[in-house]
């Protein structure tokens, strides 16, 4: 099997997604890693604003390289991209290749869970609801205006490679939300993330979910929640 990666959606997020698929899968040799077509494309037009107010549409451009990865013979799309999610299920129907959905396989490592949970993300993926509809039980606690401007500022830090600056304003955003444990709904977050305490990544699920979809065996790191 074939893993495809639907990226680009930032770079050094797609670049850190693929890390974690070699990181993440029990190998001895170089056979024993998943074979993997990632097609990355930073010319997908912004997703926050798609969501938001319309005034984007990056959805052919996704679809146009989902349907470059079916074409070199994934069997199964994953996004590290959460915003992107917004299209996914259109995506799959319109492709016609299965997509790992990162926001079930959050929702799944949460269920049951009660008591709040922060939740920092893009504005797009806070305003679309993607998890708060898909874990009702859970208290969701966003940033409030002042905390999403920080969680703002580290994803474009993120992107123009500024890390350290990113990581200042990640910290101050966690640190307003205030709970015990928050998502990491943005894939440019775990990177300036460091050794932050009470934070989920969801790319480390997603990347779990793709290993065992391909055939492989993921290593026995689970997050803690």
């Amino acid at each position: 099997m074939i893993a495809g990666v639907l990226g680009g959606m930032g770079p050094a997020a797609t670049a850190e997604f693929y890390a974690k698929l070699i990181a993440r899968t029990v190998a001895e040799r170089d056979q024993d890693h998943l074979r993997v077509a990632i097609w990355a494309d930073p010319t997908v037009p912004d997703r926050v604003a798609a969501v938001l107010d319309g005034s984007t549409d990056p959805y052919p451009a996704l679809l146009a390289g989902a349907e470059k990865l079916r074409d070199l013979g994934a069997s199964v799309i994953a996004v590290p991209c959460h915003t992107a999610h917004f299209f996914l299920a259109r995506l799959a129907a319109d492709s016609g290749v299965p997509f790992v959905d990162m926001v079930a396989e959050t929702a799944d490592f949460l269920a049951g869970r009660t008591g709040p949970v922060g939740l920092l993300g893009t504005r797009g993926t806070i305003a679309a609801g993607l998890y708060q509809r898909r874990v009702p039980e859970v208290e969701w606690v966003v940033p409030s205006e002042a905390g999403q401007r920080e969680v703002d500022a580290a994803v474009a830090a993120v992107k123009r490679g500024d890390l350290a600056g990113g990581a200042a304003h990640f910290d101050r955003a966690l640190a307003e939300v205030g709970v015990p444990l928050s998502v990491l709904a943005c894939t440019e977050l775990p990177l300036v993330a460091g050794n932050a305490t009470g934070v989920l990544d969801p790319t480390d699920l997603l990347a779990d979910a793709v290993i065992r979809r391909c055939g492989g065996k993921p290593v026995d790191v689970r997050p803690s929640a």
